[in-house]
């Protein structure tokens, strides 16, 4: 039985690359229903954030 997360808001780190635990989890949450917002930092200057 799948639990839906409507409502929930989950932010998630490691998520911005094509390939990883972090886009594996980011997905699962928004398939629940969740609000989720991924993000990526590939070095001290670099921050990418996204929405789904």
């Amino acid at each position: 039985m799948a639990t839906s997360l409507e409502g929930t808001v989950a932010l998630v780190s490691g998520a911005g690359s094509a390939i990883g635990m972090g886009r594996v989890i980011a997905l699962a949450l928004i398939r629940s229903a969740a609000k989720v917002e991924m993000m990526e930092v590939r070095s001290a200057n670099d921050l990418f954030i996204r929405h789904q």
